[in-house]
């Protein structure tokens, strides 16, 4: 099928304003008027491999993900579930970071069809709701403190039980076995920071001994009365678990090594 032919095609059945623009030997730049969030065109080129074609986004997509994401992680949790589905959904190929589908029986516009509706399927992680990235990283926070801590000195989710039986003062991790329990907290939010604040001034309130760490998703989008008053009760912080992994790593190592007293 000669580059007209395959352009009149993608017209037809994708939308009027693309245009192939060549280059190099059997390789097009597909321009189309499809954007991002932030602006930017989707990242696709058609070129030929052996006696097939291809559209490829090159790689851009998944890279710019990482980009906007820091290294929060695209293989775990809500994340990797919405790209999972997308690329099974429009049969698209993920080949160590580039993303490709074949074009079968010189269905051109249709293949362009699906690959454009992946692209922006899977752009679509860095642009989930609220509640959304919330739950991915509550994900992140305890997949780490499960790879951390081992699994018999962990729980989840801990309330005292004989003076709150019915856990309305939660504590997202409890690490046990040290002379002083060590009460975790994920914060990705203003209405977490102060909740976990009133947890931790409950448990106070109760004369439990212990030790308390909060670890914030983004420390700097918290408001800075609700910061202060979580610091006023909280021992340790962190201002982000992906920046500060290794640092909470050696924290957990070096207090689960504590002498029982």
């Amino acid at each position: 099928m000669s580059t007209a032919l395959i352009e009149r095609e993608f017209r037809e059945k994708v939308c009027e304003k693309i245009r192939l623009l060549g280059e190099g030997v059997s390789r097009f730049r597909v321009l189309s008027p499809f954007l991002l969030e932030d602006g930017d065109h989707l990242s696709i080129a058609l070129r030929r491999e052996g006696d097939r074609w291809v559209l490829t986004d090159e790689g851009q997509t998944l890279m710019q993900l990482g980009y906007d994401l820091e290294d929060r992680g695209l293989e775990q949790g809500t994340r990797q579930k919405v790209i999972t589905n997308a690329l099974a959904a429009f049969s698209v190929e993920d080949h160590e970071g580039e993303l490709i589908l074949r074009i079968v029986d010189d269905q051109f516009g249709d293949a362009l069809y699906s690959f454009v509706q992946a692209l922006l399927k899977i752009s679509d992680v860095s642009f989930l709701s609220r509640e959304r990235v919330r739950s991915a990283f509550l994900e992140d926070f305890r997949s780490f403190m499960e790879r951390t801590v081992p699994a018999e000195r962990v729980t989840f989710d801990w309330f005292e039980t004989e003076h709150d039986p019915e856990g309305k003062y939660q504590v997202d991790c409890m690490v046990n076995g040290t002379a002083r329990p060590l009460f975790l907290f994920a914060l990705p939010s203003d209405d977490r920071v102060r909740d976990a604040t009133i947890s931790l001034l409950q448990i106070e309130r109760w004369g439990r001994r212990f030790r308390s760490v909060g670890i914030f998703e983004d420390q700097e989008q918290i408001n800075r009365r609700v910061l202060a008053r979580f610091t006023d009760v909280c021992e340790k912080q962190f201002s982000s678990l992906a920046l500060n992994r290794d640092r909470i790593s050696r924290y957990l190592q070096e207090a689960m090594s504590e002498n029982l007293a």
